[in-house]
């Protein structure tokens, strides 16, 4: 049985590095690295009062980890207006969080070497719970100045939507 359905000639998984991320409908420009999409579940164990040598598991609560985002430094201000609905310093009393949309729903999607889009992910209600706008600056370091953002949120799923392409052949003229 193939690995992949479309493209049975496929045994390579799809690579990493290619990807981007959307918010409020737009790509967001310069994200360079997504973390991990996780979750977990507790177990909860019980036990019936007739069997003391044995306990049972079942499914409890479910928790999902944050995901930070990074991306170099530019001048598109995307991360930093999110983060200050969030917290802005100075924006005068009561207007420090904003309550109405603080919250966005996020598209992570993964595209092939091709660059057709293979997978895609939706989050659910995140909101920016930690921002660095600059790292330690270095005079003698020799590295892009990098930003990012950890982003609490409510869940998230895969886009079952999103089908797997049909890859591109190439044809020798």
């Amino acid at each position: 049985m193939a690995q992949f359905t479309v493209n049975a000639q496929r045994f390579d998984p799809y690579k990493n590095f290619k990807f981007r991320v959307k918010w409020d409908g737009r790509y967001v420009a310069g994200v360079s690295k997504v973390g991990a999409l996780k979750r977990s579940t507790e177990v909860v164990e019980h036990r019936e009062g007739g069997d003391p040598s044995t306990s049972r598991k079942s499914p409890g609560r479910t928790k999902y980890e944050p995901i930070s985002l990074e991306r170099g430094v530019t001048h598109d201000t995307e991360f930093e207006k999110w983060a200050n609905k969030v917290w802005n310093f100075g924006s005068g009393l009561g207007a420090e969080v904003s309550l109405k949309d603080f919250r966005k729903d996020l598209i992570i999607e993964v595209y092939n070497e091709a660059g057709q889009v293979v997978l895609a992910y939706k989050v659910f209600r995140a909101w920016v719970s930690e921002y660095q706008a600059l790292p330690d600056l270095d005079a003698n370091a020799n590295a892009v100045a990098i930003q990012s953002l950890k982003l609490e949120h409510e869940g998230w799923e895969r886009d079952y939507d999103v089908a797997e392409p049909s890859e591109p052949t190439f044809v020798e003229p």
